[in-house]
């Protein structure tokens, strides 16, 4: 089991920066692959970035592409996502989730954390 726990999300005005924190707890966080996703109100969950056990190697979400930075110490068993240039529509709650798998896809992610709110004015 892993317990992940979302913290940093606030309100900042569009072309601001924040970055998210993840702790993860429980588990072997080097195992997994590490995923951030958004939903905003009346949407579906989406996919933001992810980075892997090993290697560091990324992915993002187009839209998010140049804007996010996901990283993650082994040490201290965190994730971050620095976001910059913020826009109106990356309103959202922002969750951390862990998976066994080399996905994009919310189905294959095992652990959820509860969620931060992001919301950016404009």
């Amino acid at each position: 089991q892993v317990q992940l726990v979302e913290s940093g999300g606030g309100l900042v005005q569009a072309g601001g920066s924040l970055r998210l924190s993840c702790a993860a707890s429980g588990g072997s966080f080097s195992t997994y692959r590490m995923g951030w996703f958004r939903q905003a109100p009346g949407k579906e969950r989406e996919f933001v970035a992810a980075i892997s056990p090993i290697g560091g190697s990324t992915s993002y979400a187009g839209s998010m592409k140049g804007r996010f930075t996901i990283s993650r110490d082994y040490a201290k068993h965190m994730v971050y996502l620095q976001m910059n240039s913020l826009k109106p529509e990356d309103t959202a709650d922002y969750y951390c989730a862990a998976s066994r798998f080399v996905t994009m896809s919310s189905k294959f992610y095992d652990y959820w954390g509860q969620g931060t709110q992001v919301t950016v004015s404009s």
